[in-house]
């Protein structure tokens, strides 16, 4: 996959992982909302820079949290971590 295709992959997921936290509890939105933000500053950030430490483990940390109670967030989360992976982050 192309690393332009990578990205637009990831915007969508990140687009698709806001949408599901406006439907969330408070807990939730609470635990998820600064990773989000970090992806999205990720995605905004020139090709150059290194990708925040741990970024890849963080979602990984979250999507065994959350995936018997939120089974699309899970699903969402784990899109957005193909995405960083073809994207070499």
């Amino acid at each position: 996959m192309k690393p332009e295709e990578s990205k637009q992959k990831l915007e969508e997921g990140l687009s698709r992982l806001r949408s599901e936290l406006e439907n969330a509890d408070g807990a939730t939105r609470e635990r998820l909302e600064p990773l989000v933000e970090r992806m999205e500053r990720q995605l905004a950030a020139s090709e150059g820079e290194a990708p925040p430490h741990g970024l890849l483990q963080e979602l990984e940390d979250e999507i065994m949290h959350f995936e018997v109670e939120y089974p699309r967030l899970t699903a969402i989360i784990n899109d957005i971590m193909v995405a960083l992976s073809n994207m070499g982050i």
